[in-house]
């Protein structure tokens, strides 16, 4: 089976058909499309399930090109895990600082990115805290020993994630009409560069004027993010001029694109951006799985979806570990102001 709804020829007129049939397989829920991959964990011989499998394909597709965003249901995580991850990681974010501080990262450490407890400096726009965690199987993560069963729960998200971001990555790839496991090429097979992140967003001050930012309006920089989150709400997606609230639905997981699928796309997928408003007196917490890139790949548009398409290419390349950096300067030296972020516009041609 292979599914490709970007244009090739005539392709306005297949676009419209596509999508008006994609339509009747995707619910929209707040504004926010919501994809069933329960067709993906069907066995192969059946028939039904593969037709499905190709609707659900193309639905996906459809929501990376309009939103960037989706939530998905029937995704092979289980509920239990969620609710228990959320649950112990509000427990270590309640602990004094200086129980915190333990698990801060060690200075001599060589790991792709620093894993340990980070809060961000007084001077940020965005108040939260996270803790990061690399795949386990590395040995580089340092985990709390209070709560005691944070560890394995941390370890449990980090397999159920990644077998989900692999599947995903498929989908995408074979929707895009690529070669089996493309994607996995930039992604790298031993997953060393991707990281989870157990998040806590303070309450915004009850004073306060205005929407408070828990996290500033932003795109991620790397190729898919699987995010899952509390009851309290304040994640928003912007959509034509308008903010769309990702509102809470328990035992599902919203996904969004990144800079580097945007960028290999030629701007066909969507890296959306999206950004989390504090709430007075609400503490929140969520958990972002981020399938990242090896930092030596270079990044450019393919050419599926440049000289194929008699389109110039929207971005120059790049190796992906500077870009890298420059994201991370954003969090260790804010910028005086949301414009003089570094983000992909920085290789915009």
């Amino acid at each position: 089976m292979s599914v490709c709804i970007f244009p090739v020829s005539n392709g306005k007129r297949k676009q419209k058909k596509k999508r008006k049939r994609v339509g009747r397989h995707m619910a929209s829920e707040n504004g926010l499309l919501v994809v069933d991959l329960s067709p993906f964990f069907a066995a192969d011989g059946d028939a039904g399930a593969a037709a499905a499998r190709a609707l659900a394909m193309e639905a996906v597709i459809e929501a990376c090109q309009t939103y960037g965003f989706f939530r998905v249901v029937n995704h092979g995580v289980p509920r239990e895990l969620l609710s228990r991850s959320l649950e112990l990681s509000a427990a270590f974010f309640a602990l004094p600082d200086e129980e915190k501080a333990k698990v801060r990262p060690l200075p001599a450490e060589a790991t792709p990115l620093p894993a340990g407890y980070h809060r961000l400096p007084s001077h940020s726009p965005d108040k939260n805290e996270y803790l990061l965690t690399l795949q386990p199987h590395l040995g580089h993560n340092l985990y709390p020993t209070d709560p005691p069963e944070f560890r394995q729960a941390l370890e449990e998200c980090h397999a159920k994630l990644a077998q989900l971001g692999l599947l995903i990555q498929e989908v995408l790839t074979e929707g895009m009409g690529l070669p089996p496991g493309f994607l996995r090429g930039y992604t790298g097979g031993d997953r060393s560069f991707h990281f989870l992140l157990a998040l806590h967003f303070f309450p915004a001050p009850t004073e306060a004027a205005g929407s408070t930012s828990g996290l500033s309006k932003h795109e991620d920089g790397q190729a898919l993010t699987l995010l899952f989150q509390d009851n309290v709400g304040g994640l928003e997606v912007l959509k034509d001029g308008q903010w769309l609230p990702a509102e809470p639905d328990d035992g599902t997981i919203i996904v969004n694109i990144g800079d580097v699928l945007q960028v290999l796309t030629n701007k066909k997928l969507k890296s959306a951006t999206h950004r989390v408003v504090s709430r007075p007196g609400r503490h929140r917490h969520s958990f972002a799985y981020f399938v990242n890139v090896d930092s030596d790949k270079w990044i450019q548009p393919l050419p599926e979806f440049t000289d194929k398409l008699g389109e110039p290419p929207r971005y120059r390349g790049f190796r992906f570990g500077e870009y890298q950096r420059l994201r991370l300067r954003n969090k260790t030296h804010p910028p005086a102001t949301p414009d003089e972020f570094y983000n992909i516009n920085h290789y915009a041609v």
